[in-house]
């Protein structure tokens, strides 16, 4: 299985690289540039008209490596990592359209809050019934480093399950605000899954892990300060829909709690800034949200963002593994 994993991890990279060698100068003649937000950090402007959609780059590296890797397992009758891959490329196609009205109105505004969220809702259920109708999430939840599981109702699951998919889709969109930030940070998350694979003998799953590894660190050749191309919401998207689903589909959720971290944290001060400036009536906490515009403005810089937030991601990679290693021993 190790042989697997590593060919998935290579085969993935270079199908990756080589679809940006491709794509990144057919985006420019495309025109298909970032808007850049007008009440970020001034010195992003400089990066006005850099492509997006980059995303499509890893989708198609991670895509075509599940599903001829992943064949012997379907062979066999396993299909999680196809279920857990149908449910990211949906939310990449909803991450496409979102970049699509942005290119086509000019400005950094896409699909409305409330088509996106119900779009999203919708895929969500639908990945959960899935699951469901094929035995697996089971309605218990392994809380990871004291070896327990809670049941819960299934009701109450399903709706925390929604919840949870969308919740850390967004959550990898938010961090995608630097040059190479939810590219650094997802390959440890990516990698922690695979090692979890392998410990489980789960190869499905661990070739789709392998995959996004994979193409990640070949993504990151191009989205790397500064950025050539930017994954954009198709690529951020998707991501944030496979690192959830994937955590579903190995039955140990809650490891997003410490897997997710710097997601969480971005996405919790976005939600605290929102907050307390309703609340003050115009105040703030941090100079800017999500935090690391909050960092850049205080003199971090965009490599220094890149190699701490993805340092601290590495580490709770590490931290995350050890809290699920005995979850089938």
């Amino acid at each position: 299985m190790g042989i697997t994993l590593a060919v998935s991890f290579g085969i993935s990279l270079i199908l990756t690289a080589a679809t940006g060698l491709v794509l990144v100068p057919a985006l420019r003649r495309m025109n298909a540039g970032q808007s850049i937000r007008e009440d970020g950090p001034v010195w992003h402007s400089k990066k006005q008209g850099t492509p997006t959609m980059g995303g499509i780059m890893f989708i198609t590296g991670i895509s075509l490596t599940c599903l001829t890797m992943g064949f012997r397992a379907m062979r066999a009758g396993e299909y999680s990592h196809l279920y857990v891959l149908f449910l990211a490329l949906a939310f990449g196609a909803i991450g496409f359209l979102d970049d699509y009205e942005k290119l086509r109105k000019k400005q950094n505004l896409g699909l409305t809050a409330k088509h996106k969220f119900a779009i999203q809702l919708a895929v969500a259920c639908a990945f959960v019934l899935v699951m469901r109708f094929t035995g697996n999430p089971a309605t218990g939840i392994y809380i990871p480093f004291f070896g327990l599981t809670v049941q819960m109702h299934p009701i109450l699951y399903y709706a925390l399950a929604v919840f949870v998919i969308v919740g850390t889709a967004n959550a990898v969109n938010i961090t995608d605000g630097v040059d190479g930030l939810a590219t650094g940070v997802s390959i440890p998350v990516a990698l922690c899954y695979m090692f979890i694979s392998f410990l489980w003998g789960l190869t499905a799953l661990g070739v789709l892990a392998a995959a996004i590894a994979g193409a990640l660190v070949a993504f990151l050749l191009f989205n790397f300060h500064p950025a050539k191309v930017i994954m954009g919401d198709t690529g951020s998207m998707f991501l944030g829909g496979a690192i959830c689903a994937t955590a579903f589909a190995m039955d140990i959720p809650l490891i997003l709690v410490t897997l997710g971290i710097i997601y969480i944290i971005e996405t919790f001060s976005d939600i605290i800034q929102i907050a307390y400036y309703k609340l003050t009536h115009g105040k703030r906490i941090f100079r800017m949200a999500p935090i690391h515009h909050h960092l850049e403005l205080c003199g971090w810089s965009e490599y220094k963002l890149f190699v701490v937030f993805t340092i601290v991601s590495a580490v709770f990679a590490v931290i995350s593994y050890f809290g699920v290693v005995s979850r089938y021993s």
